[in-house]
């Protein structure tokens, strides 16, 4: 319900994952016997976690390992990995940078053209590991990418943009019509990223196999800041949930959603799914493993815009494997590892067998969830207090 914020001037409230909490079910599930896996398309991945595509997370080996584990790992086309022959003398350069120096580094870096034939053998190299190769670009470059990735063996192709709608307006390039773009394209497009109702249905009609939900909320982007725009992601996963399930009910199509971004905790990716998730991205988390290429540092995909980056590098650390930290064992205590066992206790907690289920759990809006109780790890930094 909207409430007057001035004269003649509504706004509706909305809500983030650290007002809301999850209510424990009647009945409750063994937590080895709930199902966390994912469909996109005709495949089942046992990881419903996707790693974003930013280059201080994803690489090839990133990418590889993510897919032997069962997840999936998106690679940036747009990225150093396809702009540099050796990508890692430049992520090395970023990782030593100065915090004033990042970003105009981060900015002349990305100056160096894109190398179309890096595109086929980054592709490759993933490939030849014999696991999913997922690749995005922006719209603007997806046409082109888009089919020589297809040819080089991709499995899915990610169509992203800071906002995305059906009905984006130019007269300085060629829009990309996105249903006629699914159409052509012979693997799964997945496009984003949108946080309205509206649109997302309006997405869901061009045929996408999946959407992106979330605007502004990863721990290295700055949209919010810089433009003023984004919709917490508990209301933005909400609506576009309720979106779906219209879609579903008059077309007989599901198309699952993905949350993308915003996410600190194994509590806070729980919370994306009961809001309706099907499954998330997550760009911070995975920038902490050892197998992350940003040695520790984590920056937004729009933080090298030459004229109006979105985007900062931020420290994050490097604490453990990828492994541990999407099934364990977890060795630190703030929620940060075994993100999908977490997933699969708090299923069965609330009495949730798989991820549909889960979306029947019941919200509450507890904006005392996050410290009532918690003094001393505040006090003393630990836990939920870091």
């Amino acid at each position: 319900m909207a409430e007057f914020i001035g004269r003649d001037r509504k706004a509706r409230r909305c809500y983030g994952f650290d007002e809301v909490a999850l209510v424990p079910g009647m009945a409750t599930i063994n937590p080895n016997e709930v199902d966390t896996s994912f469909v996109l398309g005709d495949k089942t991945y046992k990881a419903p976690i996707l790693a974003a595509a930013m280059d201080g997370v994803v690489d090839v080996d990133f990418a590889v390992e993510m897919g032997r584990l069962g997840g999936l790992a998106v690679l940036n086309l747009e990225g150093v990995q396809t702009r540099y022959d050796k990508p890692e003398e430049v992520l090395e350069r970023i990782a030593k940078a100065t915090a004033e120096e990042a970003t105009k580094l981060v900015q002349d870096i990305y100056n160096e053209p894109i190398k179309e034939k890096l595109i086929g053998v980054r592709i490759r190299q993933i490939k030849e590991k014999k696991v999913p190769c997922v690749v995005s670009s922006i719209p603007q470059r997806a046409e082109h990418f888009g089919q020589i990735a297809e040819d080089a063996g991709a499995d899915i192709f990610v169509v992203q943009s800071t906002v995305t709608s059906v009905r984006h307006i130019s007269t300085e390039y060629k829009v990309l019509d996105l249903a006629k773009f699914c159409k052509k394209m012979k693997i799964p497009v997945i496009i984003g990223n949108c946080v309205t109702y509206n649109v997302a249905l309006e997405l869901f009609e061009t045929g996408a196999s999946a959407l992106l939900i979330g605007i502004g909320p990863g721990a290295a982007c700055t949209t919010r800041g810089v433009l003023g725009i984004g919709v917490p992601q508990v209301t933005a996963t909400c609506d576009a949930a309720a979106a779906r399930d219209f879609y579903h009910k008059k077309t007989g199509k599901y198309i699952p959603i993905i949350t993308d971004g915003g996410m600190r905790t194994g509590g806070d990716i729980c919370k994306a799914f009961a809001c309706g998730a099907d499954a998330v991205m997550v760009g911070s988390a995975f920038a902490r493993a050892k197998e992350a290429p940003g040695r520790g540092y984590h920056w937004g995909m729009a933080t090298p815009h030459a004229n109006l980056p979105r985007g900062t590098r931020i420290f994050v650390g490097t604490t453990a494997a990828l492994e541990e930290i999407l099934f364990g064992p977890a060795r630190l205590d703030d929620g940060s590892q075994n993100l999908v066992g977490a997933l699969g206790l708090s299923m069965g907690s609330v009495g949730a067998k798989t991820i549909k289920e889960m979306h029947l759990t019941e919200l509450i809006i507890a904006p005392s969830i996050q410290t009532e109780g918690k003094i001393f790890q505040q006090v003393q930094r630990v836990g939920m207090g870091k």
